[in-house]
């Protein structure tokens, strides 16, 4: 239960995938202008991520390192999480047309992005059980979704904000960015596993 414990706080704040690792930086940029789409986007991570680890982890152990295919992991990988992709995608376009909407290309690039795919190759490589791997994998989305509402209520407000014209759009974005992951900088060191 301890190590449980400890891969949570530690995939949220301290290895925050996009403030530490600097993995999924485009929906992270790309979809953090509005709470709304935030928010949506943040649910469709989580679920994509833990259900991504899940099936990768039963995949890898079950079938790749059984039938001595490792070398087709990454490939393996990527075939589940944009099968999950497209799932999400459907579900999304019957139940939320403008939440579709407002994400826009953003939802389809779940699959190529870099933190669902870290999460799936970590957690086998780090040798998780499938409880850990799952844990890990809530976490981690936890951590992105996390990172990606600060964003977007921070750059809801600074729409509002007396700047000078030089700093408004993409520089403002990257200097708050910026801050943020230094802020986040202030947990390391606090638990290791």
């Amino acid at each position: 239960m301890e190590t449980l414990l400890s891969i949570i706080f530690i995939y949220i704040f301290v290895e925050n995938f996009v403030l530490h690792r600097f993995f999924g930086i485009c929906p992270f940029l790309g979809v953090s202008r509005k709470m709304e789409t935030a928010i949506g986007m943040s649910m469709a991570v989580i679920f994509v991520m833990t259900m991504a680890t899940l099936v990768t982890w039963l995949l890898y152990t079950y079938i790749l390192i059984p039938y001595n295919l490792p070398y087709l992991q990454i490939v393996t990988f990527i075939l589940v999480i944009a099968s999950l992709v497209q799932l999400v995608e459907t579900v999304l376009r019957k139940i939320s047309p403008t939440l579709y909407q407002g994400l826009g290309i953003f939802l389809p690039l779940i699959t190529t992005n870099c933190a669902v795919l870290a999460v799936t190759l970590l957690a086998v490589r780090q040798e998780f059980s499938l409880v850990e791997s799952v844990v890990f994998a809530i976490a981690a989305s936890i951590g992105f979704s996390m990172a990606l509402v600060i964003m977007a209520g921070i750059r809801e407000r600074l729409e509002l904000a007396v700047m000078p014209d030089v700093l408004r759009g993409s520089a403002v974005t990257l200097i708050t960015a910026g801050i943020l992951s230094l802020a986040f900088l202030g947990f390391q060191g606090m638990l290791t596993l």
